[in-house]
């Protein structure tokens, strides 16, 4: 299977103090599969956060390397073949989502002709088209998520990369998240997903990945993951291979 997502020996440290660094990650290695849906699990402070600012290149790494489509990861081929979805996204509340969309839109190079049929298009798939003119400042919590998504998806990249998808939206709101990523699976695109819901992450990831203080603890299928410790579910796994 072709790689997607290569990591190799990846280091991040911050500066703490004069003269003083705090590791993050640690020596980190991954290797994501095109058509993959990837689970990225673990506490608060387990350096998920960092790992995906690492991918995404907003932040320096110490050492080790990281491919993205089998480029260098701040290459802009890579970058313009990946979506990003962030746990929290401001956008202006004067502005309506097609407006919003459009803006991205432009930003990624979408031909003019082309893109109010992709905003169309986006804003059915995440279930706003009827919200399309609609002013931001009225949008709820869940609505919010699925413009986020949108813009993650708007241009059709090869690659996403989603900080807690499921953050904010109801149960039907989940089913509907569930549906369009595995939409984007079956057309062959590839998903890195971190999250909290660790219920979802076990009805959607082909892999799962749980760190621990910017190490790998535990990485593979989650029906091997889980037959491993002879437990039924992933929240149960996940607890016990944390406190060990």
């Amino acid at each position: 299977m072709e790689s997607v997502l290569k990591i190799t020996d990846l280091a991040v440290s911050y500066p703490q103090g004069l003269n003083k660094e705090r590791a993050v990650l640690d020596g980190l290695s991954l290797n994501i599969g095109q058509g993959e849906m990837f689970g990225l699990l673990g506490p608060n402070g387990a350096g998920k956060t960092t790992l995906i600012k690492s991918i995404l290149g907003l932040i320096t790494i110490k050492s080790g390397s990281i491919e993205l489509l089998g480029k260098p990861h701040l290459s802009a081929e890579a970058k313009s073949r990946i979506g990003y979805m962030p746990e929290i996204a401001n956008y202006y509340w004067f502005m309506t989502a097609a407006e919003v969309l459009r803006i991205f839109g432009e930003l990624a190079g979408i031909k003019k002709r082309e893109l109010e049929k992709k905003i169309d298009d986006t804003l059915g798939q995440v279930g706003l088209s009827h919200q399309k003119n609609q002013l931001i400042r009225t949008f709820s919590k869940g609505m919010l998520s699925r413009l986020n998504m949108a813009q993650a998806i708007l241009h059709d990249p090869e690659f996403l990369v989603l900080d807690e998808p499921f953050s904010g939206l109801d149960p039907l709101g989940r089913i509907d998240m569930r549906n369009i990523l595995n939409k984007k699976k079956s057309e062959g695109r590839t998903i890195f997903l971190s999250s909290h819901e660790l219920s979802e992450a076990e009805l959607i990831c082909d892999n799962v990945c749980i760190m621990k203080e910017g190490m790998v603890l535990k990485e593979g299928p989650v029906k091997k993951l889980l037959n491993e410790k002879g437990e039924h579910s992933l929240e149960n796994y996940f607890v016990k291979i944390i406190t060990e």
